[in-house]
């Protein structure tokens, strides 16, 4: 049993860094495409959780704000692939 303890945990970092969530890879291109991203969760005054996302570049400002964090980063690209400016 003594021998267990010393043991060191496995590494799982590489397990965890080629598994990016949907949101990340969206904030990621978002990024990489010169756009600032910002996010946020709030409690609305129903007590339901929302999330609010926002982008800005040279300029122009996307506003967002769903019931999902990924839903919000889906609008937002949305948002910004369309030309609709919000803010």
């Amino acid at each position: 049993m003594a021998s267990r303890l010393n043991e060191s945990p496995p590494d799982t970092s590489k397990k965890f860094t080629s598994r990016l969530k949907y949101w990340e890879i969206i904030a990621d291109n978002l990024s990489k495409a010169g756009w600032s991203l910002g996010w946020i969760s709030a409690v609305d005054l129903e007590g339901r959780t929302i999330w609010i996302a926002d982008a800005h570049r040279d300029g122009k400002r996307f506003v967002v704000r769903a019931d999902e964090k990924l839903t919000a980063f889906l609008a937002l690209e949305s948002a910004i692939g369309a030309g609709v400016e919000v803010g």
